[in-house]
């Protein structure tokens, strides 16, 4: 059986929704990332972080855009022709992520522009988020324009 044939530029159009799947942190996870690349008590302790403002252990921001980014590789970027980006136009972290939730991430295709000086690729632009599983509030927001080999 062959795989299917990749995704290029010509197959995304906008207001497209791919649903990127489900995950939850462990408490452990969080504090094993926290541990390495951001280290603040309220994500690495959880009685300092009872005791902080977010009241009880959450996940780095860095850490749940780790997750959105795996995520998007497995639910979209490996099936396309992916040429990388130029970098993200916009990051949020709109709520505390805890452990054991439950996160949804989807990506919506924004604009799509062929390129005018290589015509081998397109740019698009994805707006991902990743939500609470339960209530739908959106928790991490990124947006990022995306070449697309044509």
């Amino acid at each position: 059986m062959t795989a299917p044939p990749l995704l290029s530029f010509d197959d995304f159009h906008e207001g497209q929704v791919f649903d990127l799947g489900r995950r939850a942190l462990s408490a452990e996870e969080i504090k094993a990332f926290a541990r390495d690349w951001d280290p603040q008590p309220f994500h690495t302790d959880e009685a300092a972080a009872a005791a902080s403002s977010f009241d009880g252990l959450c996940a780095s921001g860095w850490h749940t855009g780790c997750v959105f980014m795996r995520m998007l590789v497995d639910g979209l970027l490996s099936r396309c022709k992916s040429m990388g980006s130029p970098g993200l136009d916009e990051v949020r972290w709109l709520a505390p992520v805890r452990p054991g939730q439950e996160l949804v991430g989807r990506v919506t295709i924004g604009a799509c522009k062929a390129s005018r000086s290589k015509p081998d690729r397109g740019f698009i632009s994805l707006t991902g988020e990743l939500a609470d599983a339960e209530t739908g509030a959106v928790v991490y927001r990124m947006v990022a324009p995306v070449m697309v080999g044509r």
